[in-house]
């Protein structure tokens, strides 16, 4: 793979345009810009129903300089499955020029991934299309009224988990939709963040030079559903990844590597959760026990996916517990 240096990205054109509709501070195009940037080759999208997809496409507008596909919630892996196949028919008939090389992206939420076309996605990558899913996971449907999904953390207020005297916020852990789609034994998953930009576009590259079935879970703040300053993406980011909320590894053909171990600028879980609104009742007298639940959850998930690691690279093992201070 090609070096990817700064200069040369500054003179590629955007494939996603400015001026579309999508919150500001939103994180989600963020990620989509990164990703397209990444890619040299010609890419059609396969884009589900969401705030991607409705904010980037007001009629008789597009913000997408590229073939562009609006899909069903459910249904968005099955599209691009489906145009990746005509594809290679396409060439086998010979009525497409054999050297000719496009890519296949199919974007969704997580509402639109985790939960409603979860059935979908398993059937794409079983089958081994050659594409890659990309979910922008913002922790729930921000798109429809800031509803729980099952990529909303533990504790989050959203519309259909309220926080109150019934119940202090969503009271389940979230899926853990990567280590699903690694299950189905595919060439390559990963997860992302659009703070470190040069792993998430490095990574794009990667999976884009691998045949068959991909995917990529990527963090995308949302401040509207989140409850946080606009210009608060970034950095919210990269606190989910310093305290091991969204830890950032790939599994390449079942290897499992950890990209990035915070050692002593791991952070804990709290500094994650304060400057978001939809957290600030964790904060309240008698709800301590939450916290230490959410601590733990994520001190367990970083240990497993570090075990991994350390399987797949005897030489270069990492410390699960390096850099706890508090």
């Amino acid at each position: 793979m090609a070096v990817i240096k700064l200069k040369e990205l500054s003179e590629k054109e955007d494939r996603l345009t400015g001026g579309h509709r999508m919150c500001a501070g939103c994180g989600a195009p963020i990620v989509v810009r990164q990703m397209l940037l990444a890619i040299d080759e010609p890419v059609v999208i396969a884009n589900a129903t969401g705030c991607l997809e409705v904010a980037t496409t007001i009629y008789p507008y597009t913000a997408w300089k590229m073939p562009w596909i609006h899909s069903a919630f459910e249904n968005a892996a099955a599209t691009i499955a489906g145009v990746e196949s005509m594809y290679r028919s396409l060439k086998q008939q010979k009525k497409l020029p054999v050297d000719k090389d496009i890519k296949f992206i199919a974007f969704g939420g997580d509402g639109g991934t985790y939960d409603i076309g979860l059935q979908s996605l398993s059937g794409a990558l079983e089958r081994g299309h050659n594409f890659m899913y990309v979910c922008y996971d913002n922790g729930a449907y921000m798109n429809t009224g800031i509803q729980r999904s099952s990529s909303t953390p533990f504790g989050a207020d959203t519309t259909t988990s309220p926080a109150g005297k019934a119940i202090p916020g969503k009271q389940q852990n979230r899926k853990d939709l990567t280590k699903i789609c690694v299950a189905h034994n595919i060439p390559y998953a990963a997860q992302a963040s659009p703070h470190n930009w040069k792993d998430l576009m490095e990574k794009t590259r990667k999976a884009m030079s691998l045949e068959g079935a991909k995917f990529m879970n990527v963090i995308a703040p949302c401040n509207r559903g989140w409850r946080t300053q606009t210009n608060d993406a970034i950095m919210l980011s990269k606190l989910a990844v310093n305290t091991c909320f969204w830890p950032l590894y790939e599994v390449e053909y079942g290897v499992t590597t950890v990209n990035y171990a915070p050692k002593k600028n791991r952070r804990p879980i709290v500094e994650w959760l304060k400057p978001q609104g939809r957290f600030k009742h964790l904060f309240k007298p008698g709800n301590e026990w939450m916290l230490a639940k959410f601590q733990e959850y994520v001190d367990d998930q970083w240990r497993a996916v570090v075990k991994l690691h350390n399987e797949a690279h005897p030489a270069d093992q990492i410390d699960p517990e390096e850099g706890k201070t508090w």
